[in-house]
């Protein structure tokens, strides 16, 4: 390989939009590899930019980090996802996405008819908590939908 196929971290920074730090996390959680110069510099293949776009879209559609890591686990070493592994891939994720989407209108839907009433009165609101009713749900934000409190 020639050296200028390698890219500085500075360059994929620049390149995938991800901070200096984010990438040498990703190296040390296995999700991408550099190797090093002599002067023990960081250096990554070009493809790397293509395994951390496949990062940036399965954390935006909510899959957890570990999952990303044994998703990426599952290809051959340094070899970046093509159309067909992240098609393969993502198949399992579109149902917990279809449930986001759900649970997201749900929330529009409900914050619309809350601020929509104009009411603005806790004695009739939906959402309101006399007694600290909501603590018997469990902590967090329990009238959020599941899909949108597990990510």
């Amino acid at each position: 390989m020639k050296t200028t196929d390698l890219l500085t971290v500075s360059e994929v920074a620049e390149r995938s939009g991800f901070a200096p730090s984010a990438l040498r996390y990703y190296e040390r959680e296995g999700l991408i590899r550099a190797s090093r110069t002599t002067g023990n510099q960081r250096r990554y293949q070009r493809n790397v930019l293509r395994r951390l776009a496949f990062i940036r879209a399965a954390r935006n559609v909510g899959v957890r980090l570990d999952e990303v890591a044994a998703a990426l686990a599952t290809l051959p070493d340094a070899r970046t996802p093509t159309r067909a592994d992240w098609a393969r891939l993502s198949r399992g994720w579109r149902e917990r996405l279809d449930d986001q989407i759900s649970a997201l209108e749900r929330l529009r839907n409900g914050l619309e008819s809350c601020i929509g009433c104009g009411c603005l009165s806790l004695k009739t609101c939906a959402m309101q908590n006399p007694s600290d009713f909501a603590q018997s749900r469990g902590p967090g934000a329990v009238y959020l939908p599941a899909a949108l409190r597990d990510n």
